[in-house]
């Protein structure tokens, strides 16, 4: 992979998670890709699975949202991104997010994983402080 296929790949998601129903995730997924939703969930395996979440976190392919991405890294197989994701109009929700991808020989992402950080997250496993 280069940076130039990362980019595209990232655009194909975008464009997936934009189009009614699940039928584009073969086309960026392989059969049995793992999708990790954090660094401490449990992976979820296989397209039908990864199609459930799809419809489940989804509001529906008409969703308001902005996605924004960098390629930070690639290495092989391997890459990184930023991605920014802000939904509703005005914006209610948003998340910075680094993914990280394994890719097959094809193109198709075989492991994904995202670190999703929103504002107000704590950034430290302590409790706030009164």
């Amino acid at each position: 992979m280069d940076r130039k296929q990362v980019t595209g790949w990232l655009a194909a998601y975008e464009h997936a998670w934009r189009t009614p129903g699940t039928e584009l995730l073969a086309t960026i997924f392989t059969a049995q890709a793992s999708y990790l939703q954090g660094p401490y969930q449990e992976p979820i395996i296989g397209l039908p699975a990864i199609a459930r979440v799809w419809e489940d976190e989804r509001d529906g392919p008409g969703e308001v949202f902005q996605m924004t991405s960098e390629v930070v890294a690639v290495e092989g197989d391997t890459a990184v991104a930023r991605v920014e994701v802000r939904y509703g109009h005005p914006v209610d929700q948003e998340y910075r997010d680094l993914w990280i991808m394994h890719f097959a020989e094809d193109g198709r992402c075989s492991s994904f994983e995202e670190w999703p950080f929103w504002p107000a997250q704590p950034t430290t496993a302590r409790p706030a402080r009164s």
